[in-house]
């Protein structure tokens, strides 16, 4: 037994033989998949996407970081929420249907209700849910009008 010990002890170890990374790469020739103009192609492909279009965000899943809107608006009110017209990455769940009723309408100061009431006479609202096309995290939501409601996204600079 005391024989095993002294052979283990003689051998060096693992760390005494590792050389390290920065002595095995040769910085002298450029990188395979370097490319420094990415960016700006980037760039380029987000601008023709938009059509001219602004955007106050970009809009990534939280759980894969998959990029779910180009162009979508803040809202006004609720800063971590967005609205957009057009999408990638998102998948529309037909199984789950979300009925919102409003609240009884509100009287303005001057007695009358007001506009968004009276355009929506019914006073429900139909929305869809709406997940993350790669990995099926719920995203937000769609309403009647195929708006999108972001709730649950990355918010980027855009």
């Amino acid at each position: 037994m005391d024989e095993m010990k002294d052979n283990i002890m003689a051998s060096p170890t693992n760390s005494q033989k590792t050389v390290s990374d920065d002595e095995e790469i040769d910085y002298s020739i450029k990188p395979e998949f370097y490319d420094s103009d990415l960016d700006d192609k980037d760039e380029l492909w987000v601008q023709k996407k938009r059509k001219g279009g602004t955007s106050d965000a970009v809009l990534s899943c939280p759980a894969c970081f998959t990029t779910l809107c180009l162009e979508c608006q803040r809202h006004e009110k609720y800063v971590t929420q967005y609205r957009a017209v057009f999408v990638v990455n998102c998948k529309i769940g037909s199984d789950q249907v979300i009925h919102q009723k409003e609240a009884r309408p509100r009287r303005a100061k001057s007695g009358r209700q007001s506009s968004e009431i009276e355009s929506n006479p019914a006073g429900n609202q139909t929305f869809k849910q709406v997940c993350c096309l790669v990995c099926s995290t719920e995203i937000g939501v769609i309403d009647e009008d195929e708006v999108y409601h972001f709730f649950n996204v990355l918010p980027s600079e855009s």
